[in-house]
Order: C-alpha cells, then structure tokens, then sequence
C-alpha cells in the first residue's frame, strides 16, 4: 500500500487538474518499480520545469512523436539485463497518442513489447493553445475548430482509439475517468501485470479547454460517464469484458457545463444536440451500458 503520493504535490498544475490526477491514480495502481516515458505536453511542461521534478519515479521525457518508440527500446533494454519486473510505462496526452505518435504506438504494439501506454484524454491540445486533435468531441469549440455563424465546432467524431488498439491484438485495453478512482487504479494494476502491450485510456478533464470552474472537475467527469458519452469498458484479448452499469442521464446535463459546447443551447443547436445524444445512445447499445 502505498502512503506517499509518487507524484510530489507542487507542481505547475492548473487546480483540479485531470491530466496531475490521471497520473497520480496511474502510479497508485503501478507502483514504485517502474519507468515512465512522457512526451512533451500539459503534464510534462507542468511536472519537470528545470531543474526541479514532481515525479518520485524514473522519469525519462521523449518528443510529441516518439514515446512509444523510446519505451519499446526501454523494455527491451530492461529483458536483455535479466530484469522482467520492472513495469514500463507511457503517460500521455491525446494529442501525441491519437495524432502524433500513432506510428510509433502502432509498431510498438504490433511488435509486442511488454509496455502499458496510457493516456491521459483532455481532448484536445491543451498545452499548445486548445487546438483541435482527434480526441475532441463531435461539436466541441477549440481555437481550430471555432464554432460561429458557418460551424457548430469540430465537424468530426472523436477518433475510436481503444477499437484501434484492439485490433493490434492488444492482450488489455480499458477506458476509465479520473472521477472513478478506484477503477483507474484497478485498469492500470490489471494492465501493468498482464504481459504484452496493454493500454488504458483515462478521461481527464480539463478546466481551461473545456471552459469551467475547476471545482467542478470531478463532477464533470462522472456525468461524462453517466450521459454515455464516455463509457467505461475493457476489452480481455479482443473480447469486451466488464463495462461500467449507468442510468443514462441527457448529454444536456454534461454539455450545459461546459463553455465548449454553449453554442449548442440555441434555437439552432437543437438539432446539433440531438446528434450528440444520438452517440450517447449508441455508446449504451454498443456496449450494453444500461443499468
């Protein structure tokens, strides 16, 4: 049991932040035998400012494109001097996952290293000014996808990443929020013990992209689970396993929260919003989600 938080308090993160959470229930679930690769984003800007570092783990930092890549060669490095305990890790955003490292993630996994890859989803570029990546929701303002008088916000789906990853024939992949503790540290024990590459993907909400009072971070991230729109499943060699139970609440209550989406609460918007309700209610059919 572990009684010292292995991300030291005082870093540069925004209050309420989910990205220092996603981390911080990560390495409860992980323990202090392991390394961490982390790419350049929110969480590495705000933990590691020369020459100071809020990480009370090996901590190695990578480029946007590369952290799978630089894990992989970690592992391998690990095995050749005899040592297989050691958990060798990823956190990043969703940015460098679903975006710029795809290539690296792709030949890591299909290569079979013995990594879990976890990302931590704010949807969108946090760091770099609230650009648009593939992460961000159907809808969503960001400062690439403006919404205005010719657009309702990002004009495509939010890329299905888990599905991907899945299909590399990954032994363990889960989806978890920060808003569910226990199920984040549970998914990352469970993925950091099974062998081969493994990914867990933790919605992480952010105070600053999304628009709201950092106080309500925690509550924003259960009604994304409540509404369906971020289920919490996993998927057991290919196989969906264990899903989170809901009784389905509006997406209205989620995206009302959010200045993100207040382009939607117009005359005009309602048909937007029934377009997003309508993922919503996929998500329930798709996975079995209703309580």
């Amino acid at each position: 049991m572990i009684t010292e938080s292995l991300l030291a308090p005082g870093h540069r993160g925004c209050a309420g932040c989910g990205a220092a959470l996603a981390a911080k229930f990560t390495l409860e679930g992980v323990g202090r035998d392991c390394i961490v690769c982390g790419p350049t984003g929110c969480l590495e800007v705000f933990t590691t400012p020369y020459p100071e570092s809020a990480w009370r783990v090996p901590y190695i930092h990578s480029l946007f494109e590369n952290p799978a890549a630089v894990a992989s060669g970690i592992e391998t490095a690990l095995r050749a001097r005899g040592n297989d305990d050691t958990k060798v890790l990823v956190i990043a955003g969703d940015g460098s996952t679903f975006d710029i490292g795809i290539r690296s993630i792709s030949g890591t996994f299909e290569r079979g290293h013995d990594i879990t890859y976890v990302c931590y989803d704010n949807e969108a570029y946090m760091n770099t000014g609230i650009q648009r990546s593939a992460a961000t929701p159907f809808d969503a303002a960001t400062t690439t996808s403006p919404a205005g008088s010719v657009s309702y916000g990002n004009p495509r789906p939010k890329k299905d990443m888990p599905a991907i990853l899945v299909a590399h024939g990954s032994p363990y992949v889960a989806t978890t929020s920060i808003s569910y503790p226990k199920d984040v540290i549970r998914k990352i024990k469970t993925a950091t013990e099974t062998r081969g590459p493994t990914y867990v993907q933790i919605h992480a909400s952010c105070c600053t992209g999304w628009y709201f009072d950092s106080s309500m971070a925690i509550e924003i991230g259960r009604l994304a689970v409540q509404t369906a729109l971020y289920p919490l499943v996993e998927f057991v060699d290919g196989e969906l396993g264990k899903v989170h139970k809901i009784k389905q609440k509006p997406v209205e209550e989620y995206l009302r929260m959010q200045r993100r989406f207040k382009h939607l609460f117009t005359e005009s918007g309602k048909e937007e919003l029934a377009k997003i309700q309508a993922i919503a209610d996929h998500n329930v059919e798709r996975y079995g989600l209703a309580r």
